[in-house]
């Protein structure tokens, strides 16, 4: 009968722990002097304040932020993957031709990668990926083009995006002007948003 009870125990909690499978980040169950315990590891929980808005155009900014960086969070990361992925080839090549020979097929790849995703994006995203890459990176996008096109290109593109009225020195500031970007962040990583 003990041993009954055992087994239906441990039943119920792992259909409770495939129920409960997309919050948890490590779910075990350990026998100990007789006595069966069930752990569970869960994902951080961010509990902020419920935001108060002061007007309409406010809570626009916040949804907007909110869907931009739904959008944009993934690419970030992704392209910090591929950044790390293309410092440690470049680093293993011998000679400036060599590198700039496989940054130019590199390049390509990455055109045909993110190319349709990108062009279908709103100018607000396209902002957001450039903050959200610099939070990543800890480089602001000035610097990442610089570092991989070089400064004639940067400055060629930090002139453009003035004339749009952006900066591609912006740098990410979490805890001024950026808190709400970052808290959106936060709730989206954690899936409570």
């Amino acid at each position: 009968m003990k041993r009954l009870l055992h087994i239906c125990l441990v039943l119920l909690v792992s259909m409770q722990m495939f129920a409960a499978e997309q919050y948890l980040d490590s779910c075990m169950i350990r026998i100990q002097n007789g006595d069966t315990m069930y752990l569970a590891w869960l994902h951080e929980v961010w509990v902020y304040p419920p935001m108060q808005f002061k007007s309409k155009k406010q809570e626009k900014f916040y949804w907007r932020t909110v869907r931009d960086v739904k959008k944009c969070l993934p690419y970030a990361k992704m392209i910090t993957k591929d950044m790390a992925y293309a410092d440690e080839e470049l680093a293993k090549l011998p000679d400036t031709k060599s590198r700039k020979k496989w940054w130019h097929s590199f390049e390509k790849q990455l055109f045909k990668k993110y190319e349709k995703d990108f062009r279908g994006m709103y100018a607000s995203q396209g902002m957001m990926l450039m903050l959200l890459l610099d939070r990543e990176t800890d480089r602001t996008s000035y610097e990442l083009i610089k570092q991989y096109k070089g400064k004639a290109s940067a400055n060629f593109w930090q002139f453009v995006a003035k004339l749009f009225k952006n900066d591609l020195k912006e740098e990410y500031d979490a805890n001024d002007k950026d808190r709400i970007t970052e808290r959106v962040i936060n709730l989206v990583e954690a899936g409570q948003l």
